[in-house]
């Protein structure tokens, strides 16, 4: 199972940008597809989260600005981001859990990460 995520670029405060996140692979299920950021000197923290019933979890600082959704069919998450701050600027990775693939001869679960991709933003 491989994830590609790609969107991020230089984008001006209060502009806008579309992360996406494709899952490839034998896949038969995938539970929760979700975003985490890391910027330089800190931990890796989770931006916003869906599960595959469309529930979805936002870190409290992206609530109102960022939306969160997937296509189940093309295994894609998205992650729209709107009125975007500095503080935004980080790499962006996308995870999913509870992968269910058919390796070999059988099913098995994993939880898989993306590449990240760059977001700055920045005048």
């Amino acid at each position: 199972v491989q994830l590609q995520a790609s969107g991020g670029g230089l984008v001006q405060p209060g502009g806008s940008l579309r992360l996406s996140c494709a899952a490839s692979g034998r896949i038969f299920s995938i539970n929760a597809m979700g975003w985490y950021r890391q910027a330089p000197g800190k931990q890796r923290e989770l931006v916003a989260i869906i599960t595959s019933g469309g529930n979805t979890n936002y870190t409290d600082s992206v609530k109102g600005r960022f939306t969160i959704f997937r296509d189940n069919a093309r295994n894609t998450v998205y992650l729209q981001m709107n009125s975007l701050k500095p503080e935004d600027t980080a790499v962006y990775y996308c995870r999913a859990d509870n992968v269910i693939s058919y390796q070999g001869s059988h099913y098995l679960p994993g939880n898989y990460w993306g590449l990240g991709t760059q977001v700055t933003v920045s005048s």
